[in-house]
């Protein structure tokens, strides 16, 4: 057997326990292949439930290790960092709980203020910043940690408590649907709830529409009056959390 082949089989046997795998590398082998496999199963569950401590706070130990496993055996790892490996947990576990959207949209969160945290550095805007830019073709710049992500339920206020150390509500589903802006600032992940105007807005803007269409958009869906002030409050809002990082010509 020459190299590749080992390297093949060995993968097959930690992925996959496959049998036939292990029978070409040897029987003398058995005994250390099956802690080669415990410990590869075990850092996966480990690397998880790092991540997403409150998901398994919410789930408890048992269904968080169930909900692992079957990740796991789903899913083997693709990066060369276990960094990278907790990415789709939560599409997991909406395949779980299908009827229980919280739990899915609680892990879609802690994997995004994850991101966020591990996000390249980016200096933002001060107010002292927007006197010099030329709001008539201004392009709006977001720091690279931002993200979007829909929420359906009081997840984020479920992550809330269970960061404070308090007892959470609850799940319920919202009266309509919403999403959350997730971003670093300073060196601390954040998220807020956003409306479909606010979540509108910033994917006009990270889609390089200028500021001058954005007021326009909003006009044209909230009134001049109101469309305008809108504009101006959002810009406002996202100068104070950090999330512009340059506006100027595209």
């Amino acid at each position: 057997m020459n190299l590749a082949a080992l390297q093949r089989d060995f993968r097959g046997w930690l992925v996959e326990g496959s049998d036939d795998a292990a029978s070409r590398i040897g029987a003398a082998a058995r005994p250390g292949l099956a802690v080669y496999q415990n410990n590869y199963r075990t850092q996966l569950v480990a690397c998880l439930a790092e991540t997403y401590g409150h998901t398994h706070a919410w789930l408890g130990d048992d269904a968080f290790l169930a909900a692992a496993i079957t990740h796991i055996d789903a899913s083997p790892p693709h990066a060369w960092t276990l960094d990278a490996y907790p990415e789709g947990f939560a599409v997991t576990l909406a395949g779980l709980y299908p009827d229980d959207g919280e739990v899915a949209e609680l892990a879609a969160l802690e994997w995004a203020l994850s991101r966020a945290f591990t996000a390249p550095d980016a200096a933002p805007m001060t107010p002292g910043d927007l006197a010099a830019v030329d709001w008539d073709t201004a392009i709006i710049r977001f720091t690279p940690s931002l993200d979007i992500i829909p929420a359906a339920t009081n997840a984020a206020a479920i992550w809330s408590a269970l960061a404070a150390g308090e007892t959470p509500s609850t799940a319920e589903r919202l009266p309509e649907p919403a999403a959350l802006v997730v971003w670093r600032q300073d060196f601390a992940p954040s998220f807020r709830t956003i409306d479909a105007v606010e979540e509108q807005a910033i994917i006009r803007c990270a889609a390089r529409q200028d500021f001058t269409a954005l007021c326009g958009s909003l006009i044209e869906t909230l009134g001049e009056s109101a469309g305008i002030d809108r504009a101006a409050a959002l810009l406002g809002q996202w100068i104070g959390d950090g999330l512009i990082v340059g506006a100027g010509p595209d």
